[in-house]
């Protein structure tokens, strides 16, 4: 999941799948075959598509794809999907799919479907930017490594638009939630109504209506059909995992293999859930704060236990007089504390974090601002993804509201509480979120997934995972019936990203269904 500190909300990625038969021409299309496995009453002409792949380019919406589905290996589709489930004869919407070809024909497997998770992030574009990683394993050898767009995402049509650039700069110099006084609260609360009416003007309520995860995943069923495959193999990341969960309810006698990686524990409040990110990002702070210790350039010093407050003393006068930035934009309070989460969620970042705080303490930006935008999405050109807009409506109908201004604040305090280093030093905020005042009611609560028929799945979490915490991976994992694998180390995520261990284990269950060991436990790397 990515969030931003407290309730202001913002899923750094997570890292950062399907059987079946169907045949793929010289041409990359895959033929007309009829709907393959069960069909739902009423959707055969969906589940019976035919998917005309072709070149990606067209599919790019952001500057870094434009360079990766440039990639004459990579096919795009687009899936043909209803809008409303519960009115087949209504509007049809786009869902956008990329795909690698398996490179070895006589031995395919089938289709392996991922999704990078967010809400709101491309599948297409973590599929692009993985494909070469996965081409001398087994994942691109048996499989065809496809990624998708959930509705409303990057190339699926329509998008979710809720703000354009130049108010997405602006609120991030607000430093909303920071002000806790009755008026900061009125200011705080005033925003986020003018982005919900964004969203309904930019995007519209019926596709709000039905932008959450329980729709999704019945798009993944047609998927499922449309790919040629009778049931699903699938691998999600982070919020990708409750997609995951979701379709294992909806559809258990479906799937043939399912890794969730960085687990999200469905039967977990959204309140709780960010208390437990917030105590998890602490924990990964403070093992930066030890890496740092170690060097003679510590931005923080030699005393890891004055991080915190060092910390606090760099970023803290951001609220009121932001820091300049090459590019003539300011540093905020809010960038420098999200460039900061950013770097967490990866130990590869922390050299990084550690020159931006070097930069800060000399009164410049750049590196955390680079940090920050890489979590909002904006490129250099100065535009945005739509990742952030679909992450709040996303969550807004997975989940049921916080309208209590009271509960708000005892949130706010328990999150101050276990993550001290994004304490502002102001008392606790009472400002309601997005959500509170969202125009379409919830499709989503919190539950313990029941999932009769469902094979034994692949669960793997990570013990210092700073944005999933790792006993929401064994409370899946035990809801699921599933097999867990645990990662001893400090990230978000671990599957295909060069831990042999992980890699071994979760490549030989996607191929031959072959579950690790009971208690399996992988080590980074020495």
């Amino acid at each position: 999941m990515k969030r931003a500190p407290a309730l202001s909300v913002g899923l750094a990625l997570a890292a950062v799948a399907s059987l079946a038969l169907a045949c793929t021409s010289a041409a990359g299309t895959t033929p007309r075959h009829g709907p393959v496995g069960p069909v739902p009453a009423g959707l055969e002409r969906f589940y019976g598509q035919h998917l005309a792949w072709g070149g990606c380019s067209a599919f790019a919406k952001t500057p870094s794809d434009r360079k990766t589905y440039a990639d004459p290996g990579l096919q795009c589709a687009y899936l043909s999907v209803p809008l409303d489930y519960a009115n087949l004869s209504g509007r049809v919407i786009k869902v956008g799919l990329l795909r690698r070809p398996a490179s070895d024909p006589a031995h395919r497997v089938g289709s392996l479907v991922i999704n990078p998770g967010g809400p709101g992030a491309s599948g297409m574009s973590n599929a692009a930017s993985l494909a070469d990683a996965i081409t001398d394993n087994d994942v691109g050898r048996r499989f065809d490594f496809v990624g998708f767009d959930p509705r409303g995402v990057g190339s699926s049509e329509p998008q979710v638009v809720c703000r354009n650039a130049e108010v997405r700069d602006r609120e991030r110099l607000m430093n909303l939630n920071v002000d806790t006084s009755p008026d900061g609260v009125a200011k705080t609360e005033a925003q986020e109504k003018a982005d919900d009416e964004g969203c309904v003007r930019g995007t519209g309520k019926d596709v709000l209506a039905n932008i959450g995860t329980r729709e999704v995943v019945r798009d993944m069923d047609v998927m499922r059909s449309a790919l040629g495959d009778e049931k699903l193999t699938y691998l999600g990341y982070s919020y990708g995992t409750r997609i995951g969960t979701s379709y294992a309810e909806t559809f258990p006698k479906n799937v043939r293999a399912m890794i969730l990686d960085g687990a999200v524990d469905p039967a977990q409040d959204s309140a709780a859930q960010l208390v437990d990110q917030g105590r998890g990002f602490q924990k990964a702070f403070d093992a930066f704060a030890a890496w740092c210790a170690g060097r003679a350039d510590c931005a923080l010093g030699q005393d890891k236990s004055q991080a915190v407050s060092k910390f606090q003393a760099l970023v803290r006068p951001l609220i009121n007089q932001p820091v300049g930035v090459s590019d003539g934009r300011k540093l905020s309070y809010t960038d420098a504390t999200i460039g900061t989460v950013q770097a967490l969620y990866l130990s590869d970042l922390w050299p990084m974090l550690n020159r931006g705080l070097q930069e800060l303490a000399q009164s410049r930006g750049d590196v955390l601002m680079r940090l920050a935008d890489n979590y909002y999405g904006r490129s250099q050109d100065g535009t945005y993804s739509t990742e952030m807009d679909v992450f709040q409506a996303v969550l807004c109908v997975d989940n049921p509201p916080i309208k209590d201004p009271n509960v708000a604040r005892n949130i706010d305090a328990q999150y101050r509480k276990v993550a001290p280093f994004l304490d502002t030093g102001q008392p606790p905020s009472a400002a309601l979120d997005n959500c509170a005042f969202w125009p379409v009611p919830p499709t989503g609560a919190p539950h313990h997934p029941q999932t009769p028929g469902l094979p034994t799945t692949m669960v793997i979490s990570t013990t210092q995972d700073p944005a999933t915490p790792y006993q929401a991976g064994v409370n899946l994992a035990h809801d699921l019936n599933a097999r867990l694998l645990t990662f001893d180390s400090t990230q978000h995520t671990a599957f295909l990203q060069g831990n042999s261990c992980v890699d071994h284990a979760g490549i030989t269950y996607l191929t031959s269904l072959k579950l690790p060991a009971e208690g399996t436990r992988c080590e980074p790397a020495s």
